[in-house]
C-alpha cells in the first residue's frame, strides 16, 4: 500500500493531476512565504532608498540654501563696495571740479598779475622814452627782430614770443642816467662813459625780484645786452656762454637797429652797410662781439630784418643808443 493510501479519507487521486504527481501543499506555502519575504525585502529596500533619497534631497536643499545665503552675502558686500566706490568716485569728481576751478582762478590771478606787470613795464618804458628820447618805433622793431632771430636759432615759439615782449625793455635803466650824459651830443668822455655803463644794472634792479618769467627775461636782457662774446662788453665783461642767450640775441639786434638809425653824432647806414659792419667790423663794431651761431642766423634772416625796418619807421630819428 502506498503512503497516501495509509491516510483515511485520502484517495489515491490526491497529489495527481493529469497523471502527474503534484507538489505537496506545504511546499507551495513555503514558496509563497519566500515570495512574501522577497517582496518585504524589496519594499524595505525601497523605503530605505526613499529615505536616503529624501535625506539627500534635504541635504542638497540645505546646502543650496547655505549657498544662496553665502551668495546673497557676497552680493551685499559687492553692492556695498560698489556704493563705496561710487561715493569715492563722486568725491574725486567733486575734488577735480574744485581743483579745476581753483586752477582757473589761479590762472586768472596770474594773468591779472602778468597784465599788471606789463602795465607797469609799459609805463616805465614810456617814462624812459621821454627821458632817453628813444622812439616807440625803435622799441617795436627790436621786439620783432629778436623774435625772428630767436625762431631762426631754434628757440621754442613760446620763448621767442616772450622775448618779443621782453626785448623792448633793454634800455629801461637809462631812466636813471643824468640828462647831461644822456642828452650830450657827441662822444662821451671817460667819466661820462662810466656813468652811461651803469644803465644795464639800473634796469636790472628795476626789474629784479619778480616771479614773472617775462619780467625775469626782461631783467636778463637789460643786464646783458651790452656784454660781448669776446668779453669786451659791460657791465661785467662776461663772455661766451656766460651771457644768456636772450641777451646775445638782443645785442646783435640792437646793434643792427642802431646802425640803421640816424643819431646826432652819426648818419644812418643802409641795410647792406649795417650787415657788412656787423659781419666784418668797422673798428667800433666787430664780429667777435657776437655769438657766432647767432651771427650766422642773423645773416640768414637779414632780409627779414630789413623788411621789419622798412615797415616800422621812425617819424623823426632823435634817439641814440650807445
Amino acid at each position: 500500500m502506498s503512503s497516501i493510501e495509509s491516510f483515511p479519507g485520502v484517495t489515491a487521486d490526491v497529489g495527481k493531476q493529469d497523471g502527474v504527481l503534484a507538489a505537496p501543499p506545504l511546499a507551495g506555502m513555503m514558496e509563497a512565504v519566500d515570495e512574501v519575504r522577497v517582496t518585504a525585502d524589496v519594499a524595505e529596500l525601497a523605503l530605505r532608498a526613499d529615505e536616503a533619497l529624501r535625506r539627500h534631497i534635504e541635504s542638497t536643499h540645505s546646502q543650496m540654501r547655505k549657498y544662496a545665503r553665502d551668495l546673497n552675502e557676497v552680493i551685499q558686500r559687492e553692492r556695498a563696495k560698489s556704493l563705496a566706490l561710487e561715493d569715492a568716485n563722486q568725491q574725486l569728481r567733486t575734488f577735480a571740479d574744485q581743483l579745476r576751478a581753483s586752477m582757473e582762478r589761479e590762472q586768472q590771478r596770474a594773468s591779472d598779475l602778468e597784465n599788471a606787470y606789463m602795465e607797469m613795464v609799459r609805463r616805465l618804458m614810456t617814462a624812459s622814452t621821454y627821458k632817453d628820447r628813444e622812439t616807440g618805433e625803435h622799441i617795436q622793431r627790436l621786439g620783432h627782430y629778436s623774435r625772428l632771430l630767436a625762431l631762426e636759432i631754434g628757440l621754442p615759439e613760446g620763448e621767442a614770443n616772450m622775448l618779443f615782449t621782453a626785448a623792448p625793455m633793454h634800455d629801461l635803466g637809462k631812466i636813471g642816467i643824468p640828462d647831461r650824459v644822456l642828452y650830450k651830443e657827441g662822444p662821451l668822455n671817460e667819466e661820462e662813459w662810466a656813468i652811461m655803463k651803469r644803465h644795464p644794472e639800473i634796469g636790472a634792479r628795476l626789474l629784479e625780484g619778480s616771479q614773472s618769467p617775462l619780467i625775469e627775461m626782461a631783467r636778463v636782457v637789460a643786464l646783458g645786452h651790452h656784454e660781448r662774446w669776446d668779453g669786451t662788453g659791460y657791465p661785467y665783461g662776461i663772455k661766451g656762454g656766460e651771457i644768456p642767450i636772450a641777451a646775445r640775441i638782443v645785442s646783435i639786434c640792437d646793434s643792427y637797429d642802431a646802425l640803421r638809425s640816424r643819431r646826432p653824432y652819426k648818419k644812418s647806414f643802409s641795410h647792406e652797410q649795417a650787415c657788412s659792419i656787423i659781419h666784418y667790423g668797422d673798428g667800433r663794431t666787430a664780429p667777435e662781439h657776437f655769438d657766432p651761431l647767432v651771427l650766422e642766423a642773423f645773416l640768414r634772416v637779414n632780409d627779414g630784418l630789413n623788411q621789419i625796418w622798412e615797415s616800422i619807421q621812425d617819424p623823426v630819428e632823435l634817439a641814440w643808443d650807445r
